[in-house]
């Protein structure tokens, strides 16, 4: 036994890696070790003789076990010294400034349009999240057989059996808030209607929470020429170039007639969008003039006032505006994402200081 721990001592001493170690263990106390062996062989033993080797044994496992586990312990002691030497730090260095915050591009392109329809004579009006279907639909002039009232499309809040209240349902559109507009403030009138709305969508260019700003001018002599010079300043300013060109194509909304598509013609060199230049077209946006119905359920008189509306995608315009290729992005709560895309804090879009950086 003298000569079998003074072996294995040695040995473990002077093992190199932990890889020499765990060969050492197996050679000394595995399965098929030499101390394992001996410990075998205590079966054949008489019982005075038994009871001298067992003990001694057991001792010199535990003395081998002992050394493993210190020299393990002492390789990554040495090892933790090595990598702090390669890793020092001077802690007298003065500290980094630390980051200020970032804005959304959401929040920032939010802010972008308020200020050039605020420079028009636009005010914003805002609007519960949680409409009733009268106001998210009937007085829209959509039908209940209308595709976009299936729950498929649309959340509805829960009812318990017996309730006689109307549905209410997680608004699809800002346009309810066109109708408590006209309601609470009359014609003439102009006001953009920008919010989160909701639908049952998902996938790179949809997500079931997403952004939209509507517009509203009411008045007695408004046409579709006051609408395309309203979307054309808007484009111009928007995605700051000089000169640009809209194409309306004729399209249905139920609660305008009668209704467009708008694109802008736009060039995809490299991949990168420019707006007013070459041979494509993007599409960016719906408009119209207000159903007759939907200013009577306004309270407006059809026969006195006609006027204008329009929507479009926050998140979407400003996908298109700063090159970022997935919507869901915006949602991810990725500080890399939002320090890359995001805007100075203290940075206030204007049409005089310039609307991004």
């Amino acid at each position: 036994m003298d000569d079998l721990r003074e072996k294995y001592l040695a040995l473990i001493s002077a093992a190199a890696d932990e890889a020499a170690l765990e060969e050492l263990r197996v050679q000394a106390v595995g399965k098929k070790g030499e101390i394992s062996l001996q410990m075998r062989s205590l079966g054949k033993m008489s019982p005075e003789e038994r009871q001298v080797a067992g003990p001694a044994l057991n001792a010199l496992k535990d003395e081998v076990n002992s050394a493993l586990t210190a020299r393990k312990f002492s390789m990554a002691d040495a090892a933790l010294e090595e990598r702090l030497k390669s890793e020092w730090l001077d802690v007298t260095l003065p500290g980094r400034q630390r980051p200020v915050g970032t804005i959304h591009p959401i929040s920032q392109v939010w802010e972008e349009v308020t200020a050039i329809f605020a420079d028009m004579g636009f005010s914003v009006a805002e609007g519960p999240q949680i409409e009733t279907d009268w106001y998210n639909f009937d007085a829209l002039n959509m039908p209940g057989h209308h595709p976009a009232r299936a729950e498929m499309d649309t959340f509805y809040t829960h009812r318990a059996e017996g309730d006689d209240r109307p549905p209410h349902v997680l608004r699809t559109h800002t346009s309810p808030v066109q109708i408590r507009s006209m309601e609470k403030m009359g014609a003439p009138m102009r006001v953009i209607c920008p919010g989160r709305v909701y639908r049952a969508d998902y996938d790179q260019t949809h997500t079931p929470m997403f952004h939209q700003v509507e517009g509203l001018a009411l008045d007695t002599d408004i046409s579709m020429a006051n609408l395309k010079w309203c979307l054309e300043e808007f484009v111009k300013a928007f995605f700051e170039v000089d000169d640009v060109e809209l194409r309306f194509r004729a399209s249905h909304f139920p609660f305008t007639e009668p209704s467009a598509e708008v694109d802008i013609r736009c060039s995809w060199a490299d991949g990168q969008l420019k707006v007013g230049e070459g041979d494509d077209w993007l599409e960016i946006l719906g408009s119209g003039m207000v159903h007759p119905k939907v200013l009577a359920a306004g309270g407006i008189d059809a026969s006195k006032y006609q006027g204008f509306a329009f929507g479009m995608g926050i998140d979407r315009i400003a996908m298109l505006k700063y090159g970022i290729p997935d919507l869901r992005a915006f949602f991810d709560s990725d500080l890399r994402w939002l320090r890359h895309y995001g805007f100075a804090a203290l940075d206030k879009p204007g049409l005089v200081s310039g609307l991004s950086r």
